[in-house]
């Protein structure tokens, strides 16, 4: 499949961006083609350290609503992430920021999707526990201003509570979808119905945290040759937000087991994160239609949660609601994999 919205550079023009932006030049060593939205490349520094360059898509690109600004998003995290205790939450060093790219230092390790196959049962146990600590310290961040949704301006996204803010995330969702003749499966009426019945619990949300909200295991890097394996870095933070952690067990999902006897659980709540899942006095939520689709890319459907958190937060608990998750994409229409996780959050 061909990405509608990766801008390419040949070895000079990435070399003259990078002087004319930061007075450093580089040289190129390869391209790293796993991503479908960015470009990326692996280069050398003229000063010596080794970098990997991401390109924001060309301003003619067709993108969503949502994707708007983003490369300034995955900046913005990557300080915020350099201001909490080292270590807390590994990630690549910010070196060089900007609207159109940013370079980040390399991660040691290999991406987990592509050691999982030879990751034995008990190494993947603790680096899921490993993985639920460093969400929890994640989640610690909150939004400086106050605000909900997505923090680039150029989005628009973005609200003084989390209600209007996931409302209007979602309406522009359906609206990209409907602008691309995507098929969901389901009526675009029916989800805003949904968003609208489980508003109730959106307003119990009083704070807004930072949600990574693409941690699948491509996005996880892991050093499974040391002695102890570790996790050595989180990637590809411009799909983040301000809002409800518990949005989180949308990717997470996709890696293992995120029920309240797993792994990812237990470190989760060993780092101070507090995740309840007692049931609720309320009705019981009506079934939803998984949405129908599957992606090319990764070639998976991730599992539906066995059962439904009423939290997930690193703070003392306050009620958030109880939700649903459940996923999908469609395919060979421009609308992404991490884009329509938004629809497999939904309220009841």
């Amino acid at each position: 499949m061909q990405s509608l919205t990766k801008r390419r550079l040949s070895a000079a023009g990435l070399d003259a961006l990078l002087r004319e932006a930061t007075g450093v030049g580089c040289r190129l060593e390869e391209e790293l083609t796993d991503g479908w939205f960015n470009s990326a490349y692996r280069v050398r520094l003229d000063d010596g350290r080794p970098a990997v360059v991401k390109l924001a898509p060309p301003a003619e690109a067709p993108v969503l609503r949502y994707e708007r600004g983003i490369m300034a998003t995955e900046a913005l995290v990557y300080r915020r992430l350099a201001g909490l205790a080292a270590g807390a939450v590994p990630a690549p060093e910010l070196l060089f920021g900007g609207d159109e790219f940013l370079a980040v230092s390399v991660l040691a390790g290999t991406p987990w999707d592509k050691a999982a196959e030879h990751l034995p049962p008990a190494t993947a146990s603790a680096l899921r526990h490993e993985l639920g600590a460093i969400t929890a310290r994640l989640h610690t961040l909150t939004s400086e201003d106050g605000r909900y949704g997505y923090p680039a301006p150029e989005a628009e996204l973005s609200a003084a509570d989390w209600r209007t803010a996931f409302t209007a995330m979602v309406d522009a969702l359906l609206a990209d979808a409907a602008r691309w003749d995507a098929d969901l499966g389901v009526p675009a009426a029916g989800i805003r119905s949904l968003v609208a019945e489980g508003g109730p619990a959106l307003d119990e949300v009083t704070e807004p945290r930072l949600v990574h909200f693409d941690l699948w295991p491509g996005n996880i890097f892991v050093d499974d040759r040391a002695d102890t394996p570790r996790i050595t870095g989180l990637i590809d933070h411009e799909r983040a937000f301000w809002g409800d952690p518990a949005a989180e067990l949308v990717s997470l999902a996709f890696g293992g087991d995120t029920g309240p006897d797993s792994d990812l659980v237990a470190g989760y709540r060993a780092a101070g994160g507090h995740l309840d899942f007692s049931p609720r006095t309320a009705p019981s939520a009506r079934p939803v239609r998984p949405l129908p689709g599957f992606d090319p890319g990764r070639g998976v459907r991730p599992p539906r949660l066995r059962r439904r958190p009423r939290r997930l937060d690193p703070a003392p608990p306050r009620r958030t609601g109880r939700r649903a998750a459940r996923t999908g994409v469609t395919a060979e229409t421009g609308l992404t994999w991490s884009t329509l996780q938004l629809l497999a959050f939904f309220w009841s």
